[in-house]
């Protein structure tokens, strides 16, 4: 069986930049260790398979290793397939994750695919030792959301040039840790390392923003915000506090579509 595939740079609006994501628009869903195997010959942070189902798409996400509960890179990927390769006239898809629930992707100015999540619930806890000894700097802060830690710094620099430890990195429990701190010419930065999942260190991730959006936004006092990922091939992201959601912005690009053999 053939099957269409396409890959696109999501959080960028220039090829070669962003969090390459491929998708797949599914007619039915098919085996899930077929999605893995996907996922796998990929070899890119993520994929996303979506069925459509009435109003919605049903949407899931597969890093080279495992299925994730939420991706944001790739479903904004997915909604720029929709938009631009199946005719969709609406102005918004609405999403359905069984993990996560019901997300929404609209379309905003000048190219922008606005992603709507639930906010992340984080908290301050206590300082970890053997954390700190896999990122190699002791954080400000350290607080644990629903999947990742998020440790806090005083300037970009420091997030700059943070070497952690990836063999220490992935003994934590947690699917990853997102390092950020006050930005030079953005509101703030961060870098986001998950080699739990397979990905030592990923471009660009939306999802790390339901977390740190909420933080950000508190310690900055201002509900729109603009942030950047410092990852080698780097992202843009515009966010927007609200409440229970988070907005995360960002344009894409499309690199490849073909067909693979299923």
């Amino acid at each position: 069986m053939l099957q269409k595939i396409f890959q696109v740079d999501a959080f960028t609006d220039r090829l070669y930049s962003g969090n390459p994501a491929a998708v797949c628009i599914l007619e039915n869903w098919i085996e899930d260790s077929i999605m893995q195997k996907i996922a796998m010959e990929n070899n890119l942070a993520e994929t996303a398979f979506a069925v459509s189902n009435g109003s919605q798409y049903i949407i899931r996400w597969f890093t080279p290793e495992l299925e994730v509960d939420l991706c944001g890179h790739a479903t904004l990927a997915t909604a720029y397939v929709l938009f631009n390769n199946y005719d969709l006239n609406e102005p918004f898809i609405e999403f359905f994750s069984p993990r996560s629930g019901k997300l929404l992707v609209e379309k905003g100015e000048n190219g922008l695919l606005i992603l709507d999540f639930p906010t992340d619930d984080i908290k301050t806890i206590q300082p970890i030792q053997a954390l700190n000894e896999a990122v190699g700097k002791n954080p400000v802060y350290t607080l644990k959301g629903k999947t990742d830690y998020l440790l806090i710094y005083n300037t970009q620099k420091e997030i700059e040039q943070l070497n952690p430890n990836f063999f220490l990195l992935n003994q934590l429990d947690a699917r990853g840790v997102i390092v950020s701190a006050p930005g030079d010419s953005v509101d703030f930065v961060s870098r986001f390392f998950a080699p739990q999942c397979g990905v030592n260190e990923d471009p660009v991730t939306g999802s790390a923003h339901t977390s740190l959006i909420p933080y950000w936004s508190k310690a900055l006092g201002k509900s729109k915000l603009t942030a950047k990922q410092l990852s080698k091939r780097g992202g843009d992201i515009y966010c927007e506090f609200r409440d229970k959601r988070v907005k995360i912005a960002g344009r894409a690009v499309p690199y490849l579509k073909g067909e693979i053999i299923i």
